[in-house]
């Protein structure tokens, strides 16, 4: 006959698991309560900076490479164009000025003033042999006049004379007449004549006026062809370098077109290219400084260009005083200040931004055995110091050297 066997409630086997699953959960426990909580890694201490929160005076400052550049540049450029027959110097030296650079040949530029200069003489001609003419007529006037005068002098007493002897019947009325008509006659000639004249007179003053305005206007363009022939010859307008000059002697030159440029040594500014992030806070006026063969010199910015390429924006600034030997074409490490001195919260400049952001750090404790992870707002930054806006207090200690590995960390064991 068969027997029920009763089964067993606690096994070996059973045991074993809530042993072992009981022992992981204290296990688990301990490691995120008792332990604080988190991820923890052992770090040595020589691998890692460590720096102090500090609160001090602060100033926003951005790094900008400037290129040193000549104060002023003169571009060359051919006011007339030609062939190039002659080069008198090449790029690279120093001129003075006045000094031609390169002579041109025009030939049409030459037959204009040719034919300019041959209408002006032509118009002098005119112009001298109207006004001998307009003298001529006023002798010949009053040549005829002194005739015309004494014939009407002369009719004059023949017409009294005869009126008295027509008034006694001892010559006839024909006669008389005949006296009478000659004496009117000349001195409506007379007349005539003096409107003949004025006539004429008026004609050769308008001719003389018309002349003479021809003739400046011709002189003008004799003068302004003149000027353009000594454009031919291309010439420093300053003292300076001379860049190359990138023509030869043959080449055809249009007008207008670059063949070099002059630099002004009487002085130097800088080109500065900055982040067009910045393009709102920068401003003619903003200072910055440099540090060139050992010494501090300053420099402020005088003309801000608005165009923005390629993410940049350009800006000249002056010297505050020219370092002795800085040379066109040098590079400068420029710090420029975006704000003035404001006492701020602040730690030093490190590999954790790379990683963190600015979002977030590992804050040291007192002994210097951890570092716990803790997150923080930065603010504005300068070569040497990032401003913290909140989750920092002055005394505290921060790692700030690289986190590379770090980031999933949530405390560090300093050993």
């Amino acid at each position: 006959m068969d027997r029920k066997i009763k089964k067993k409630k606690w096994t070996v086997k059973k045991i074993s698991i809530y042993c072992g699953s009981g022992l992981l959960v204290v296990f688990i426990v301990y490691n995120f309560f008792l332990s604080g909580g988190g991820t923890r890694l052992n770090v040595e201490r020589n691998k890692i900076n460590i720096a102090t929160v500090h609160e001090g005076d602060f100033q926003e400052f951005i790094p900008v490479d400037g290129n040193v550049l000549p104060i002023k540049t003169i571009r060359l450029d051919a006011i007339e164009g030609g062939v190039v027959s002659k080069k008198y110097y090449d790029g690279g030296i120093l001129i003075d000025k006045g000094d031609t650079i390169l002579a041109l040949a025009n030939n049409d530029l030459v037959q204009s003033f040719v034919r300019e200069e041959t209408q002006a003489s032509i118009l002098v001609n005119n112009l001298e042999n109207t006004k001998l003419s307009l003298q001529r007529n006023q002798f010949d006037l009053r040549r005829n006049l002194i005739e015309l005068d004494y014939q009407i002098d002369a009719a004059k007493d023949a017409y009294e004379r005869g009126k008295k002897l027509f008034d006694e019947k001892i010559i006839s009325e024909q006669e008389f007449l005949n006296l009478k008509r000659e004496y009117n006659r000349l001195v409506d000639n007379r007349k005539i004549q003096i409107e003949s004249n004025r006539f004429d007179s008026l004609n050769a003053v308008i001719q003389i006026r018309q002349t003479e305005e021809t003739l400046v206007r011709t002189r003008n363009n004799l003068d302004m062809i003149k000027r353009n022939l000594d454009n031919l010859y291309i010439k420093a307008p300053i003292d300076g370098r001379l860049s190359t000059v990138d023509v030869e002697v043959g080449e055809s030159i249009g007008t207008g077109q670059n063949i070099g440029q002059i630099d002004d040594l009487n002085g130097f500014k800088v080109r500065a290219q900055i982040d067009e992030h910045y393009i709102s806070r920068i401003y003619a006026g903003l200072n910055g400084t440099f540090t060139f063969a050992g010494n501090d010199f300053g420099l402020a910015i005088t003309k801000v260009y608005p165009e923005v390429n390629n993410g940049l924006f350009e800006v000249d600034m002056a010297f505050d005083t020219i370092p002795n030997g800085i040379r066109r074409g040098q590079t400068l490490q420029i710090r420029l200040q975006l704000s003035e001195n404001i006492t701020a919260v602040q730690i030093p400049r490190g590999s954790f931004y790379q990683t963190t952001g600015g979002n977030w750090i590992f804050v040291v404790n007192e002994d210097e055995t951890e570092a716990v992870r803790r997150d923080i707002r930065l603010g504005r930054q300068n070569q040497r110091y990032y401003e913290v806006v909140e989750g920092l207090q002055p005394g505290e200690k921060v790692v700030v050297s690289s986190y590379r590995g770090y980031e999933d960390k949530d405390i560090l064991v300093i050993k």
